[in-house]
């Protein structure tokens, strides 16, 4: 079962939400269906691991135009796009700004299934590299000012007596910041260190 990944399925004809969302729920996914972009927009963003299965011509808000608008916002969700009047060039724009596939309707079965399990792999390993992030970020702020500016040294391959002399401090304190750094991160390697802050999106210098 896959009850903690979502598919959203947005598209104005009520039979293909249903035939799509008994289909997918079948299979062990958790659907919600939407019948335009702008009931979907009303709900709270998801930040959690899932892919939109969005049409194309949609009364109001195309699903193009609904991409454009998620891609605006930040949304890491994939987009499958499915359409009974597209064309390829229509296809080709849709992917180039991320979308995982273009169906046209009638698609088979096995064609949105591996679309979908492509997309929540995709979902996935962005959720989890957030994660990654975050936690980085949360372990960076412990770090005093002092601590971070060490930290920035690291990666030079200077000893403690140049570090030092850059900063301006005693070898001494370099010692005890470097022990307390390691301490907050969880770490007891450079490498270690140098991870945590790439992750953070911290510049080294």
């Amino acid at each position: 079962m896959q009850n903690s990944i979502i598919i959203f399925i947005i598209d104005d004809d009520k039979s293909v939400r249903r035939s799509l969302s008994l289909f997918l729920q079948s299979v062990g996914y958790q659907v919600e269906t939407y019948e335009s972009a702008e009931e979907f927009l009303e709900r709270e963003k998801f930040e959690g691991v899932g892919c939109i299965i969005l049409d194309v011509n949609m009364s109001g808000k195309s699903g193009l135009e609904l991409q454009e608008e998620l891609i605006k916002k930040g949304s890491d969700l994939p987009v499958i796009f499915i359409t009974g009047k597209g064309n390829i060039q229509m296809g080709v724009n849709a992917v180039k700004k991320g979308a995982v596939n273009f169906l046209e309707k009638p698609f088979k079965e096995e064609d949105i299934l591996n679309s979908v399990s492509e997309s929540v792999n995709i979902s996935r390993n962005l959720v989890n590299q957030k994660t990654e992030q975050k936690t980085a970020q949360n372990l960076i702020n412990l770090l005093t000012p002092r601590e971070l500016e060490i930290v920035k040294y690291l990666p030079t391959g200077l000893l403690n007596k140049q570090i030092a002399g850059e900063l301006n401090i005693a070898e001494q304190t370099v010692k005890i910041h470097r022990r307390n750094i390691c301490d907050k991160l969880g770490v007891k390697s450079i490498p270690e260190i140098i991870r945590i802050t790439e992750k953070a999106g911290i510049t080294m210098s």
